[in-house]
């Protein structure tokens, strides 16, 4: 089957576009040709910083026939419905119809044969629309075509649009259509210095190859690994290592289309800046890679860039116009830092009071009390010095008022960690200062100082109750505050940190400093363990566990110890996976439905004791002696919070179960039998309830 080959070459498409915008194209092409009853086999979508190109592969030649029925007028309608049905349906007369008989009546039905089109053609309708209608987050209109007013919206210039279709073993036909004054061919263009001059290209095969001899890689991931194996070779080669940056890849192989790597140098004084400043310097301003010397760990005063050129100087020039531009911004990040070092972090707190942190919710200095207090109540809890913790809660933000945060806001936090330590701080304190923030993401590190546990707690607590306090929670897709982050940090922090913690006392003191003072403030708290529930759902099922064993241990209420929750949630789903684990889970959930029924139909719950003189089977007998002994070592295991012995007790119910439900009748003949064993079904219920809900668990 025939082959599609689309290019789109215009000016210059930002790196941070390109990606989606190649994605799009390979979406919006295939969902219209599957609309058109055009099924193809594969499509694949390429970008590089003048094009974008998409080959779909195993297109049907031509659409396939349709018919379809079109119910008319009922027969002996007026003539005017007929002659518009005859209209409608392109039939001669009635005498071309069939006639269907339906309760209501005997119907005109007509059959509507619609010939499949070629599919070039389709193609020729199709595509215009897309570039017309392309879904550029930012899109300009430029010059003028023919005397008119350019109305096309893309991206950058739009120079020249390359689409063909046909069979690998013949010449494919050009699917023709214009789109503002550009109408397609089968010409496209290499390099823009190393090779200019047009190129005839007929599929996508040769397509590749010629622009790969025209100096163009057209594969994104093709130039990425080309930049990143020769930047490793070019660095290794001077006896540094290369300080790998995924994103900065990402960018600059959508600066290139013909990748080459060179290094430079600047002056050793400069390594005086943390490297991480320099690092930042250099890569937001140049888009360069740092390097680092193997032995001390430490960046060497050499960087790498990516060239889109094979200079004729062997890139002497690029290098030292990027060497004079990289020295000129270090020269700044220095003096930045060297300035900021002349004032303490203490002394910049006073700005803070100018600083709204949200209109609601007050300042910025307002808040750094809020922590501080909240730090200090923690502290103790997580085995932090509560001095420590207060000190480092005062002093965590300040770095947002240095001119290094300033310039680089990616740095906030490892700064501050820098400059409390050059003021001499406490080595908790500094760090505490950098891992606050942290985690920030499910890659993230967790912090396991006490002190910076205590601080990073204390700040997501303070944010996830402020904005619970002024009603702005999270909403679907929508998440401002990043409250769904800081609650996943806290989740983290506690569990990874084997921490016993009491969220609902914490969120309780944290809302009791606030200036604000929310409606149902009582009810907040418990909103919030909620919402912490579903996080750890979440993180859950990342980690491949089971999110409905949460629901199970949260519904036994009065819970807020995320660790033991989690520990609870381990232990279930490891006794879930055995064999009695699976069989004790279908005979509760057999009792607990039996139940929910006859409490249904007699109106009534079956609480209370069973009473043993009216046992008159041993399987009765049995289950209801295993349910006394299962329940005190469950309920003593759990109290030991040993999970697992838990678990074991629980397994020792499954056989009397299996047995009950084997040889006894629940609703027997007498009232009193029938209520007496669905009140020991209920104690089945009771029993496993000391470890979990049950019924939450899914089968």
């Amino acid at each position: 089957m025939p082959d599609l080959l689309l290019e789109l070459f215009s000016e210059e498409i930002p790196a941070r576009m390109q990606a989606k915008a190649a994605d799009d194209l390979r979406r919006l092409v295939t969902e219209k040709l599957v609309a058109e009853g055009l099924v193809y086999e594969g499509a694949k979508a390429f970008a590089t910083p003048r094009r974008l190109a998409l080959t779909v592969h195993g297109i049907p030649a031509r659409q396939p026939d349709l018919k379809t029925e079109r119910r008319g007028p009922k027969v002996g309608a007026p003539d005017a419905a007929v002659q518009g049905f005859l209209k409608a349906t392109g039939l001669k007369s009635l005498d071309e119809a069939k006639i269907q008989r339906d309760p209501k009546g005997d119907f005109y039905i007509g059959l509507i044969e619609k010939p499949g089109r070629d599919a070039i053609d389709v193609l020729a309708e199709i595509l215009p629309v897309i570039v017309r209608t392309f879904p550029w987050p930012k899109s300009m209109r430029w010059g003028a075509r023919s005397g008119k007013s350019g109305s096309l919206s893309w991206v950058r210039p739009l120079h020249a649009i390359t689409a063909t279709f046909g069979l690998e073993t013949e010449e494919p036909d050009v699917v023709k259509f214009e789109v503002e004054g550009i109408a397609t061919g089968q010409t496209t263009y290499g390099h823009r210095f190393l090779a200019p001059a047009p190129i005839q290209v007929r599929r996508f095969e040769d397509y590749e190859a010629k622009l790969l001899d025209a100096k163009v890689v057209l594969d994104p991931e093709r130039r990425k690994d080309a930049i990143l194996t020769d930047a490793k070779q070019l660095a290794f080669a001077q006896g540094f290592d290369l300080v790998e940056d995924q994103n900065l890849l990402d960018e600059v192989s959508g600066l290139v289309e013909w990748p080459v790597v060179l290094m430079g140098s600047f002056e050793q004084e400069f390594l005086k800046t943390p490297d991480e400043v320099i690092r930042a310097t250099i890569r937001n301003n140049q888009k360069c890679f740092v390097v680092r010397d193997p032995k001390t760990g430490k960046l060497a005063n050499k960087f790498i860039l990516i060239a889109n050129i094979e200079a004729t100087d062997g890139g002497a020039t690029i290098i030292g116009g990027n060497e004079r531009v990289i020295r000129a911004r270090l020269s700044d990040a220095k003096f930045f830092y060297e300035t900021d070092l002349k004032t303490k972090l203490e002394d910049r707190l006073p700005k803070f009071e100018q600083i709204v942190f949200h209109e609601k919710l007050g300042t910025q200095a307002a808040r750094i009390k809020r922590i501080e207090r909240l730090a200090a109540e923690i502290a103790p809890l997580v085995g932090a010095d509560v001095v420590k913790a207060k000190r480092a809660a005062t002093l965590a933000k300040a770095d947002l008022l240095t001119e290094v945060v300033g310039e680089f806001p990616e740095v906030q936090g490892l700064m501050g960690k820098y400059y409390a330590l050059a003021q001499g701080e406490d080595a908790s304190v500094a760090a505490a200062c950098e891992e606050h923030y942290k985690p920030q993401g499910p890659a993230d590190r967790v912090p396991t100082d006490p002190v910076s546990v205590a601080v990073a707690i204390a700040d997501k607590i303070d944010t996830l109750v402020g904005f619970w306090a002024i009603d702005e929670k999270p909403t679907g897709s929508k998440d401002p505050y990043a409250l769904r982050r800081a609650a996943l940090g806290v989740i983290r922090l506690i569990a990874e940190n084997a921490l016993r913690l009491s969220l609902m006392k914490v969120a309780a003191s944290a809302l009791a400093g606030l200036s604000v003072k929310p409606v149902d403030a009582e009810k907040i708290p418990s909103d919030l363990l909620a919402f912490f529930a579903d996080r750890l759902k979440v993180q859950l099922r990342e980690q491949g566990a089971r999110h409905d064993l949460v629901d199970a241990v949260f519904a036994l209420g009065g819970q807020d110890d995320l660790l033991m929750i989690v520990r609870r949630v381990e232990a279930l789903g490891k006794f879930l996976e055995s064999d009695d684990g699976k069989n004790l889970l279908a005979g509760i959930k057999r009792a607990s439905n039996i139940l929910s029924i006859e409490e249904k139909k007699d109106k009534r719950s079956f609480d209370g004791a069973p009473d043993a003189a009216l046992y008159s089977l041993g399987e009765e007998r049995a289950l209801a002696k295993a349910i006394g002994e299962v329940k005190a070592e469950a309920s003593a295991a759990v109290a030991k919070e040993d999970f697992a012995v838990a678990m074991s007790a629980m397994a020792k119910l499954r056989p009397p179960v299996d047995a009950f439900f084997d040889k006894v009748r629940v609703n027997d003949d007498d009232a009193k039998v029938r209520e007496n064993r669905l009140k020991l079904l209920n104690e089945i219920r009771s029993a496993t309830r000391a470890v979990a809900d049950f019924s939450k668990i899914q089968d």
